[in-house]
């Protein structure tokens, strides 16, 4: 009987401290999207322009309409903003600008048109 009582203790033990020693489950976290911030896509893409001038992949007449384009996402960032919330629909249509920039950018910087020398 004693014997069964201790080994009862024992095993009522090692349960508790192999319970114990276990390490707490972490929930998996969520997949982390690596998207720019607004600021720092307009950022680059007047970068990418004021590049594209000065090499002579962009002619003036593209630059001056690529700089407007990004005046009139500048004005739609500042429109959101000016209630203080900016909604997830006023960020997609930012987004939805930014991306449509990007690619007049693109295709503006690689068409046949090159600035006269």
């Amino acid at each position: 009987m004693k014997l069964k009582a201790l080994l009862s203790g024992l095993t009522l033990v090692l349960f508790c401290s192999v319970g114990f020693a276990q390490k707490e489950k972490k929930p998996m976290p969520k997949k982390q999207y690596t998207q720019k911030p607004l600021t720092q896509k307009q950022s680059i893409q007047k970068q990418k322009i004021k590049q594209g001038a000065r090499s002579g992949e962009l002619t003036k007449k593209e630059a001056t309409k690529l700089r407007a384009e990004q005046k009139q996402i500048s004005k739609a960032k500042h429109a959101a903003k000016a209630d203080g919330v900016v909604t997830k629909k006023e960020k997609a249509v930012i987004n939805q600008k930014q991306k449509a920039a990007n690619k007049n950018i693109a295709h503006k910087k690689h068409n046949e048109v090159k600035k006269k020398k």
